[in-house]
């Protein structure tokens, strides 16, 4: 028995205090959790990236990016109203907008996580009615040396000044973009000559790899006079500042030079993508940025000198796999490869008289079959 006050002279009030009160108990006893209130879709959304915090700061910007996204159409739901067909129409609209396969999958992934959250995933997802788009694994591609040109020509006259040492220096080292992006000035072992670089090491101490974490990279010439111009511009650098940090271009002057200001020296550089996609555009040609890193590995694997344990140890690859994935041999390379399993002196002539020699033998073996078994 279970004596308690209603806090009221009602009745009416007291009975339905009774019968909630037991129901609750019995919900406790019985061990029956209280049911959930569905939020809308954009507190959902907003709750779950709060979750992500601990994760780098390059990853919550491209979660917070699709979380956007997905609230723009889905916001104003609960998130319990979002259905198959819902994310059917949603991949569809993407794909009309000329997104890739791999970037519907992302946003779509962070939608499943949102809704996994809440329990409403796998009513979704059963019998297959939620489809992910296939994604191409062989985008990559490597940078002939004439489009390169186009490339370096076009950059010249982009608005950033920092796009040319950064592309240089992702061709000439293989760094990814966040590898760079992070990279500090106590990681640059640079031997200085009035005022240039002639020779300089770069050593990679945040990597998305374990084994790209401490690899080091020696530098081009080719880098080392980009990086002269581009380091002398931050004099009061210290060994802590980012190679590439954080500022804002304006112009200056009356011949309008790009010029640095709001100048942060203890963040590191946001995205350039505009200023990438700006230059690739005027040069007319389509190549990605991780492009250029698939460049690097590709010339190192060109050279037949250079053993697979040095391009591993400089591009940061764990896996023959990767290295597979990128090394992108030309077809030039390819018959040289197979010139090396010619017999010396074996002619186009002789192997043609070989070749109707061994088909004669066969047809003989054919025909004939009790006389070649003898």
């Amino acid at each position: 028995m279970i004596r308690e006050s209603a806090k009221t002279e009602s009745k009416t009030v007291a009975r339905d205090a009774e019968r909630a009160r037991r129901r609750e108990l019995e919900k406790s006893f019985n061990r029956i959790p209280k049911r959930e209130r569905m939020p809308l879709f954009s507190v959902a959304a907003e709750q779950w990236l709060a979750t992500k915090s601990p994760r780098s700061e390059h990853t919550v910007f491209h979660y917070r990016q699709y979380v956007h996204s997905l609230s723009a159409i889905f916001g104003k739901r609960l998130v319990c109203d979002v259905s198959a067909d819902d994310i059917a129409e949603l991949q569809e609209r993407r794909a009309k907008d000329g997104l890739s396969g791999r970037t519907i999958n992302a946003e779509v992934g962070v939608l499943r996580q949102i809704l996994k959250r809440h329990r409403l995933w796998n009513a979704l997802a059963e019998n297959g009615a939620v489809k992910f788009k296939a994604e191409r694994r062989d985008v990559g591609r490597s940078i002939s040396r004439e489009d390169e040109d186009k490339l370096l020509d076009a950059i010249r006259q982009s608005r950033s000044p920092a796009l040319l040492p950064l592309f240089v220096m992702a061709v000439d080292t293989g760094l990814r973009a966040s590898e760079l992006r992070h990279l500090r000035r106590r990681d640059l072992h640079l031997t200085w000559a009035n005022g240039f670089i002639e020779s300089g090491t770069v050593v990679v101490s945040r990597s998305k790899t374990e084994g790209g974490t401490g690899r080091m990279v020696p530098l081009t010439r080719r880098a080392c006079a980009v990086l002269s111009l581009w380091l002398s511009r931050f004099p009061d650098a210290g060994l802590d500042s980012y190679a590439f940090p954080q500022h804002c271009v304006g112009f200056a002057g009356n011949k309008r030079k790009p010029a640095l200001y709001d100048l942060d020296l203890t963040k590191p550089i946001g995205e350039w993508k505009t200023a990438w996609n700006v230059a690739r555009t005027a040069a007319k040609l389509n190549y990605r940025w991780h492009d250029a890193r698939h460049t690097f590995i590709s010339r190192l694997a060109e050279n037949p000198n250079v053993s697979e344990q040095t391009i591993t140890a400089l591009a940061g690859h764990v896996s023959k796999r990767m290295l597979e994935r990128y090394s992108h041999i030309r077809a030039q390379a390819k018959r040289e490869a197979i010139e090396t399993l010619e017999s010396a002196g074996f002619t186009g002539a002789e192997a043609q008289k070989w070749a109707q020699s061994a088909q004669s033998e066969t047809t003989e073996s054919a025909e004939q079959p009790e006389k070649v078994l003898n």
